[in-house]
């Protein structure tokens, strides 16, 4: 059996505590997209864990996680974030964890472009709320041609040369930097792959073998569906599919069809980064304060404040759709308890317009809660 997790509206819904949840009878915990750009925050153990890139399951003994097909990886980020939790007394080894040997490799240069181009864009205002992290500027080479997706040697050293080549040129024409020396970075890919080759496998065959056996597998996504960057609200998008739909695909499974789509939904509406976000408009910036404190809404991966708002049912019925959600999880009602009234958005207003659809083309700064 196969069941993603995924968030309906703009991710930070805790699909992580979801996860966590369901892996108490899973097998295998698969995180199918994106990257170290956002995380889970999941309490176990009396400790609590921020997981950029391991899957929730990690915290569970008798489950195997993978990183599949389908993300970009940052093998540095990774190799901390296993010490990290490995210092809390989790046992991370090539037994329960595995990392696809289809999985695009996120290089040091991707992290270098991502901060130099969000800077060149703040300076007019139009920067993106990127983490710099790189992770667009894996995706973007992933589709050129022209990142790693291993590390055997003989076809690195090959690929390195010209992929440095052209990476030179572009750092050197946009933004006047010095080259990137290829020596220093083949001594990188050495370092990586002598630290995570144990770990690297075909994810697909092992996940196809693990169907066939009668194991339940657990299709965790990141972030939600207004960062999907086909159907969110681009460009304020991430650089990857959140949709249920590519689960089975980002996974290495792309033959398999979904059993079960959880949509996770926050009893509220928060946000991290820029881009449109009607919901904050609801309610006075004391109310969204004391929102911010009883909910501790600031990013996994970023610390940032997160913009909050009211429960918008236009967004979530969108991002449910979009996710073809046949189970929802509602999450943090809890922290609503404190309110006397809780506020619902049921509609958006446009002049004297009113809508009841999202739709993430439209020019949705223009519109007003109802």
């Amino acid at each position: 059996m196969v069941t993603a997790v995924v968030g309906a509206n703009w991710g930070d819904e805790g699909k992580g505590r979801v996860i966590d949840l369901l892996a108490e009878n899973a097998d295998v915990v698969v995180r199918y997209q994106g990257g170290n750009n956002a995380g889970h925050t999941v309490v176990a153990k009396q400790q609590k864990f921020v997981l950029n890139l391991l899957p929730s399951g990690i915290l569970h003994e008798n489950v195997v996680c993978v990183l599949g097909d389908g993300m970009v990886v940052d093998l540095e980020h990774l190799t901390n974030e296993i010490a990290q939790i490995r210092e809390k007394g989790v046992v991370v080894t090539p037994k329960n964890l595995k990392l696809s040997k289809r999985a695009t490799i996120s290089m040091p240069w991707h992290k270098i472009q991502d901060e130099l181009e969000e800077t060149r864009l703040a300076k007019t205002g139009a920067a993106f709320g990127s983490t710099k992290r790189g992770i667009a500027y894996a995706y973007s080479d992933k589709y050129r041609k022209k990142t790693l997706r291993h590390l055997k040697e003989e076809s690195v050293q090959n690929r390195l040369k010209m992929m440095l080549e052209a990476k030179n040129l572009e750092l050197a024409g946009c933004y006047h930097q010095e080259p990137m020396s290829y020596p220093a970075l083949l001594s990188w890919c050495e370092a990586q792959a002598a630290e995570l080759w144990p770990y690297i496998v075909d994810t697909g065959a092992y996940l196809e073998e693990a169907l066939k056996e009668g194991k339940r597998v657990v299709l965790e996504a990141q972030l939600g569906a207004m960062r999907d960057i086909d159907y969110g609200i681009f460009p304020y998008t991430s650089s990857s599919s959140t949709i249920s739909a590519y689960g089975p695909i980002g996974a290495g499974i792309p033959g398999k069809q979904l059993d079960h789509v959880v949509g996770v939904l926050k009893a509220y509406s928060t946000c991290v980064g820029a881009g449109p976000f009607t919901a904050e408009k609801a309610m006075p910036e004391s109310w969204m304060e004391l929102l911010r404190k009883f909910g501790g809404e600031y990013g996994a991966a970023t610390g940032r404040p997160r913009r909050v708002g009211p429960f918008d049912a236009v967004a979530s019925r969108y991002g449910l759709k979009c996710q073809n959600a046949d189970k929802i999880a509602l999450t943090k009602l809890d922290v609503l308890s404190m309110m006397k009234e809780i506020p619902v958005i049921v509609g958006y207003k446009k002049g004297n317009q009113e809508v009841t659809d999202f739709d993430p083309v439209e020019d949705l700064e223009e519109y007003a809660p109802i």
